[in-house]
């Protein structure tokens, strides 16, 4: 399995995540999970940890406070083993008939525009971005109150702003 294809799923029978929360009628159907960029900090949380952890162990000999350093350690690596779980159940979905973004593991959160009520789609990427190819995508709609105006981490954001926007704006979809 290529890389792309963890992030980037295009068969709707694939994901059982996320096939509950569609339509019947629904089709062409682009679910992203977001970049593990997202998880970069907590890798790196980690991985300090783990150097002050043995530094630690060195300095202070052994004992009850040797233990509580790795216990803390432990921590940090379970909070990674968190996210990193979470990151998995995580998509934002395009269909031809709406937008959703399903959140959470515990606590499920799926917020939903309809494809009609998008009046624009705006890509941005930082420095960082540039270089882990990752995007932010920021949604614009007709009615006031959205279920989600910003998802960040988007992978591939060029290809995908470019599906996404051939998906909502193409002359035959402004026409329904």
């Amino acid at each position: 399995m290529r890389f792309n294809q963890v992030m980037v799923v295009r068969e709707r029978t694939r994901a059982r995540v996320f096939r509950k929360y569609l339509m019947e009628n629904e089709g062409n159907v682009i679910a992203v999970r977001r970049h593990p960029a997202v998880l970069l900090r907590y890798f790196c949380e980690v991985l300090g940890g783990l150097i002050a952890a043995g530094a630690l162990t060195g300095w202070l000999g052994g004992g009850a406070a040797v233990l509580a350093v790795w216990v803390a350690w432990l921590l940090v690596l379970g909070r990674l083993g968190w996210k990193l779980v979470t990151w998995s159940v995580e998509f934002f979905i395009v269909t031809d008939l709406r937008l959703l973004y399903i959140r959470g593991l515990v606590a499920r959160r799926v917020g939903m525009i309809p494809r009609g009520k998008v009046t624009d789609i705006r890509m941005e990427r930082t420095v960082l971005g540039e270089i882990l190819d990752y995007g932010t995508f920021f949604m614009e709609s007709a009615g006031d109150d959205q279920a989600f105006r910003v998802v960040t981490f988007m992978p591939y954001p060029e290809q995908l702003y470019y599906e996404i926007s051939s998906a909502l704006f193409s002359a035959e979809n402004l026409d329904d």
